[in-house]
Order: structure tokens, then C-alpha cells, then sequence
């Protein structure tokens, strides 16, 4: 169990992202003056607990398998970030899926909410523009603009040019936990390259990222998967950094 725990450290961004989305509702805005945070309320104490399906490729690079854990966030307390701002850390705890044996503790991120953005560093210290005013259905922003994309030698290249958009604002969403009334769902990525369905034959990446928040609660859905399978040199297989995680909300605490 440590070794695939260690696994997951090692390809968990927090960035962490959901779900098949229908498109936007004609009208569907939430007023201008409604902060974002009010989409991410952070008080220590609070935990969020959300089953966690981790994708991964096989040995050789051959395919591409999932295995299934319960996660836990822990709000654990406020401090100063390095741009005087207050933030909250959190610390994200695995177990198995029956939760039968004890939590163990996986990274830790950091949250830094406003009336305008929503700020998350994850334990790569990569920054992430989770949310935007205003929420409104068809708004957009570069979500990934504080990431080093463009470099020759960085691991982050496939996640240039992500363009967040919101979409389904103010519409119910079913989690696990079950039906929440008010969410807004932030479609990240959604890319195929080349597009076509997939072909062992020839070389393919692809690249989906999408999260859904709700009002009151927080994150209660994320999905992301990155793959990319190489064609040469022989024999054909997925990347070593080829990855997913998908965290659907169980309970609140």
C-alpha cells in the first residue's frame, strides 16, 4: 500500500480538477457582486471527504488502470502568505476505500480566497486561478498564467494555454453525497491531439481537466486525466507522466 501511496505523491497535482457537462444555461449568472469564495468557504476544523480514483499506467507503459481510495482535505489553520494575504493550509490524507485501515497523510496545499480570485498552491508550489469574477456562464481567464509552461525543460508544457470557462452556473450537480442544489462547474481543458479516436498505431495526447464547486460547500467533483502514448522508439507506450485522478464528494465534516 506505501508503494502505490508514494505513486500517487508523486503524480497528484492538487490542481486539482469532472464529470460529463452540459452546455450553459441561457442566463444562467450569478450577480456580479457575489464573491467566489462564497464557492470555496474555508474554515479550519473543516474536512471534505471525497472517493478518489487514481489512473495510472501499467508496467512497460501498456495501459492505462485505475485504483480506487477514499481522500480526505483537513482545514488545519490560517497564516500570512508570502504576499501578506491571508491563506489556509490543508493537509490531504489517503486511505483505503472501506477506510478500514488509517488515514495516512499524502501533501499538504495552501488556499488564498478573495471576493475576485481563488488562489491554490499545491504541494508542487505550482500556482493555480481556480476561480474568477464574475461567475458568469461563458467567463473566461488563463487559469494556469502563474505556471512555467514555456520552458524547454518544464514537466508543465502540455497545460499552456488553458483557457478555464464556466459553464452550468447555478444548476444542481449529484455527487456521491447526493444532489447539491447551486454549483458552477469550471471546464479547464477538453483536448485530443491529434483529434480522432485513439489508434495504437499513432502518436496521441490527450488532455481534460474540469471541476465542479458548490455554493456553501466547496470542491464536490474534479476530474483530469493527462496520457500521452508514444509511438517511438519501439515498442509503442504510454509516457511516464501519463496520469489521472477523478475526486467525487462523500461526505462533509
Amino acid at each position: 500500500m506505501k508503494s502505490i501511496y508514494a505513486t500517487i505523491v508523486k503524480y497528484i497535482p492538487v490542481a486539482v480538477f469532472i464529470g460529463m457537462l452540459t452546455s450553459c444555461t441561457p442566463g444562467s449568472i450569478t450577480p456580479f457582486g457575489t464573491p467566489v469564495k462564497e464557492y470555496y468557504p474555508l474554515q479550519p476544523g473543516k474536512s471534505l471527504v471525497y472517493r478518489f480514483d487514481s489512473t495510472s499506467i501499467t508496467s512497460f507503459g501498456a495501459a492505462l488502470t485505475v485504483n480506487s481510495y477514499h481522500l480526505k482535505d483537513s482545514i488545519a489553520s490560517i497564516f500570512t502568505d508570502n504576499t501578506g494575504r491571508p491563506s489556509y493550509l490543508v493537509y490531504r490524507f489517503v486511505t483505503d476505500t472501506l477506510e478500514a485501515q488509517p488515514w495516512q497523510y499524502l501533501n499538504t496545499y495552501y488556499v488564498t480566497p478573495g471576493d475576485k480570485t481563488i488562489e491554490l498552491v499545491d504541494d508542487n508550489n505550482l500556482r493555480f486561478l481556480k476561480l474568477v469574477s464574475p461567475v458568469q456562464g461563458g467567463y473566461s481567464w488563463q487559469g494556469n498564467t502563474y505556471i512555467d509552461t514555456r520552458s524547454a525543460t518544464s514537466p508543465y508544457q502540455y497545460m499552456d494555454g488553458w483557457n478555464y470557462v464556466y459553464q452550468n452556473v447555478n444548476l444542481p450537480y449529484t455527487t456521491l453525497m447526493g444532489t447539491i442544489d447551486s454549483t458552477i462547474t469550471v471546464l479547464q481543458r477538453d483536448e485530443t491531439s491529434p483529434e480522432g479516436p485513439f489508434d495504437p498505431q499513432f502518436y496521441q495526447q490527450r488532455n481534460y481537466s474540469s471541476e465542479v464547486y458548490a455554493k456553501g460547500i466547496g470542491l464536490v467533483y474534479k476530474e483530469f486525466l493527462h496520457w500521452t502514448w508514444q509511438t517511438t522508439p519501439p515498442p509503442a507506450k504510454y509516457a511516464d507522466d501519463s496520469y489521472g485522478i477523478t475526486l467525487n464528494l462523500i461526505e462533509v465534516k
